[in-house]
This record gives structure tokens, C-alpha cells and sequence, in this order.
């Protein structure tokens, strides 16, 4: 039988913007890194950053709850122009996050 992944709580936010301001670099220099430097990687990198601040200064440190907000605001957002959608988005974003907290992607671990 199969254990079920516990979840991942971040620290709680001494600075959420700042944190936002990280994951928006972050994010954007991964997006033109994986296919190509897109004007929109700005756009995208941004929501997703607002999005997150947005979450942790509500009080949300759970990892996969901040993954399903992201999965769910950027369904709003225009990705016509990009060859990115908001699940490629949102698992970026956990993944800058885990790296961030020298935690393995795989299981959590």
C-alpha cells in the first residue's frame, strides 16, 4: 500500500513581496530558458507572481494549496501567445519553490 505524500508547508512570509519579486525573476528567466524569450514570459511571470504574493500575505503556506490558487487565477490569463498554460505555470512555480527550500522534487523529500 502506497503512502500518501505529506504536504509541503513553506516558512511562514517574513516579506511576501519581496518573495513575489524573487518568484517573478525566477520564474521569467526559467520560461525563456525552456522554449523561448517571449515578451508574454514578462506577463505570465507577473500574474503568477501576484498571485502568489497575494496568497502568502493571506496567510496560505501550504504548497500544494498556493499550486491550485495559481492553477485557477491564471485560467483568466491569455496564454494564446505563449507555449505555456496555467498547469505548466503552476508546477514551475512549485518547483522554483522546492528548489528554493533545497527540497527534492520528487516526493517531497
Amino acid at each position: 500500500m502506497f503512502e500518501p505524500i505529506p504536504p509541503i508547508t513553506l516558512p511562514p512570509a517574513q516579506n511576501p513581496e519581496q518573495e513575489g519579486k524573487w518568484l517573478q525573476e525566477t520564474l521569467q528567466r526559467w520560461l525563456d530558458k525552456e522554449f523561448l524569450p517571449e515578451p508574454v514570459n514578462q506577463q505570465i511571470a507577473l500574474q503568477a507572481a501576484q498571485i502568489f504574493v497575494r496568497q502568502r500575505m493571506e496567510g496560505e503556506d501550504d504548497l500544494g494549496s498556493l499550486v491550485i490558487a495559481i492553477v485557477t487565477e491564471m485560467q483568466a490569463f491569455d496564454f494564446s501567445q505563449s507555449f505555456y498554460g496555467e498547469f505548466a505555470i503552476a508546477n514551475a512555480v512549485s518547483d522554483l519553490l522546492l528548489d528554493s527550500l533545497g527540497l527534492d522534487r520528487c516526493c517531497g523529500q
